[in-house]
């Protein structure tokens, strides 16, 4: 593993820990803002600057960290500009500053950490500190109480962690994360595979990830938790969600290696999105369609950590975050453009047999490219799993104007292109070869088949929005197939919610 992070991207947690002090013995808004925002453009130099010393210096660097912790500072300093303007008179502001850089801090500290009972630790506190968040506005039942199930969830998949951990800490006699990967890499070596307990700290990996990343059956807590403030959804949906995917890209040899953790990831992952993207063609709420897509892309990138496209995983982890950021942050122009494209009729009418075409037209859009790409760079290979699942999912650009077909294909063909220099430069910040994970080939059938089953079921109901499918099937699809009801009666059971207490009113939390 190379040498992790130089001086002054470490640094970043202390940025938003130290900004704590001064907030806390504020008195007025003006006052515990102003350290937030210092800190928030603090981080974002302090980062560009590793960033700097690194290309300077030539070192090998821990490329992926530095990506993470560039991701992080720019995502806060956004964040807290914007929650300073949102929150303007609200009560509680101080709290809510304490909370914010409480779960910064804890986050530039997972993804910057290299010792694994201090990434640990961080990814412990960052689901505490954004339980506050959360619960924001203490006197709304809701908040709470998705709130508390988001909690419990959290707690076990901080148990699954903490397991995994000591699993891992015994078997290399150490908690550097260096020496972690190492030991792996030398039990494949010495014997090919790994033992029970490797083998099963990549089970419990996998498992606080699945948790971690509001999966099937415990997805419910990602969509109802609406009740926060707009930033807080931003910080959830763009960041903490995210820190699964980091971790499985941080431990990418042991789940390589991992056949049960990846089969795991694959099945949740696959299902999570494909029943994910049924139940948000049913939903009219802006901030509820952009949960559930959340909760469809975290399934996919966990799909794609599963089947070895951990490249691909990297691309959609920043690519997801800048997204989401932005989708939750304009959620109000986004809903006027919503309204503009509902008084627009469509060009021209959606049938089954364009759809089909649209997917023969990526199939040819996906060989031409290919053939450019092994013509112009023969000596990097790509794998050809990761080539489908775009070519199926970027298929509607191939339909984009009516009687142009060869206008869209050559879109397609253009965003394709673009994604193999994303993907080559994804394996530069890894530094692993694009061809490095290997995976059974039943994953990779069951993929397939999950995309191609979800493409082909939207496109008959895009075309036959009146059949006999789509009406069986939509009232199913807005109850999200009934999924999280059984879970929400588990949690009352074990660990019913507390009534709502009012706020008391602290000095500086009104302005």
């Amino acid at each position: 593993m190379p040498t992790i992070l130089y001086h002054l991207a470490s640094l970043l947690p202390w940025v938003y820990a130290l900004a704590l002090l001064p907030t806390t013995c504020s008195r007025t808004p003006t006052r515990f803002w102003l350290p937030a925002r210092i800190a928030g453009h603090v981080g974002l130099i302090l980062v560009l600057g590793a960033w700097l010393q690194a290309a300077i210096d030539g070192r090998d660097n821990d490329r992926l960290g530095l990506a993470m912790a560039g991701l992080v500072s720019l995502l806060a300093l956004v964040i807290i500009e914007y929650s300073r303007r949102y929150l303007e008179g609200e009560p509680g502001q101080r709290r809510y500053v304490l909370a914010l850089l409480g779960t910064l801090s804890s986050v530039a500290t997972v993804v910057t950490a290299d010792d694994l009972l201090l990434l640990v630790g961080a990814w412990i506190i960052s689901s505490l500190c954004l339980h506050q968040l959360l619960t924001f506005y203490r006197d709304r039942p809701m908040a709470l109480v998705v709130a508390h199930k988001k909690f419990l969830a959290s707690r076990l998949a901080d148990a699954c962690m903490l397991l995994a951990t000591l699993l891992l800490v015994h078997a290399a006699d150490g908690s550097s994360m260096e020496a972690i990967l190492e030991h792996v890499t030398m039990r494949l070596q010495a014997s090919g595979a790994l033992g029970w307990d490797l083998q099963l700290a990549a089970v419990l990996l996998a498992l606080a990830v699945i948790l971690k990343s509001a999966q099937l059956p415990v997805h419910g807590w990602l969509i109802q938790v609406m009740e926060a403030p707009t930033p807080v959804s931003a910080l959830l949906h763009a960041g903490l969600v995210n820190l699964g995917g980091f971790l499985l890209l941080r431990f990418a040899p042991l789940i390589s290696a991992a056949v049960p953790a990846q089969t795991l990831l694959v099945a949740i992952g696959g299902f999570t999105a494909v029943l994910a993207v049924l139940v948000m063609m049913t939903r009219i709420s802006i901030k509820v369609r952009l949960a559930w897509s959340t909760c469809a892309q975290m399934g996919f990138m966990l799909l794609e950590c599963g089947l070895g496209l951990y490249e691909l995983a990297l691309v959609h982890l920043l690519a997801h975050s800048l997204y989401k950021a932005h989708a939750f942050l304009a959620a109000g122009e986004t809903v006027t453009q919503a309204r503009y494209h509902a008084l627009q009729p469509p060009s021209h009418p959606i049938s089954l047999g364009g759809l089909l075409l649209a997917l023969l037209l990526a199939a040819l859009g996906l060989l031409l490219v290919q053939g450019a790409w092994q013509w112009l760079l023969p000596g990097h290979s790509l794998p050809q799993v990761a080539l489908v699942i775009l070519a199926i999912g970027l298929a509607p650009w191939a339909l984009l104007r009516q009687g142009a077909k060869l206008y869209g294909l050559a879109i397609f063909s253009l965003l394709l292109g673009a994604y193999l220099l994303w993907h080559q430069a994804a394996a530069w910040i890894l530094g692993t070869s694009p061809a490095h994970a290997v995976h059974p080939p039943y994953l990779t059938l069951l993929a397939l088949l999950l995309f191609a089953a979800l493409y082909m079921l939207q496109a008959w109901i895009l075309a036959r929005p009146q059949g006999a499918l789509a009406r069986r099937l939509y009232p199913l699809a807005f109850a999200g197939f009934y999924l999280d009801e059984h879970f929400t009666r588990l949690t009352f059971r074990l660990w019913p919610v507390r009534k709502p207490q009012p706020t008391p009113s602290f000095a500086g939390d009104c302005p």
